[in-house]
């Protein structure tokens, strides 16, 4: 059985939305970098990469990926792993070529049947309405979370309002 992981940066209030920048489209776009760099708090990120044997994105962050990912630096180590999309409405002529292995994953059962295989963990980037869905459905096994010290008061939420068991 494989770890559903999501990895997110995140503010005090729960909101994933445009960590990177106003371009991501929130007004409060760009928080990540509004806060003093501390090397030993982004070292989750290198741990994290020793374990990712796969990439899982909703349709819209891997639209916002493709196009950057498969050529950065930054990002050369995630070139070749496996990499899954969860979409109902992404045509597979619209996968990139040169980023390693892309399948589409149509729905919340087929992301189940993926973990029953053998591999190891997936990491789910950005795709916060995806991780909602995943976790609603009891499928996310872990929460990699870097906890920013800011409030945005709205933005995509990292977890759904659904009244659950805690």
């Amino acid at each position: 059985m494989r770890d559903l992981v999501y990895t997110a940066f995140v503010t005090l209030d729960g909101v994933v939305d445009s960590p990177g920048g106003p371009s991501e489209g929130h007004r409060g776009g760009g928080w990540v970098a509004d806060v003093e760099f501390l090397p030993e708090a982004f070292s989750l990120k290198g741990e994290e990469l020793q374990d990712t044997t796969a990439l899982m994105f909703g349709r819209r962050s891997y639209e916002a990926f493709a196009p950057v990912w498969p050529g950065s630096e930054d990002h050369a180590a995630y070139r070749e792993l496996p990499k899954y999309v969860v979409s109902s409405t992404l045509p597979d002529d619209a996968l990139v070529e040169g980023w390693g292995p892309i399948t589409i994953l149509r729905s919340a059962e087929d992301v189940a049947e993926l973990k029953k295989s053998e591999g190891g963990a997936i990491f789910i980037h950005g795709s916060p309405e995806l991780a909602r869905r995943l976790s609603d459905a009891g499928l996310i096994d872990r929460y990699n979370l870097l906890v920013f010290p800011v409030l945005l008061g709205a933005g995509k939420s990292l977890f759904s309002r659904a009244d659950k068991d805690k």
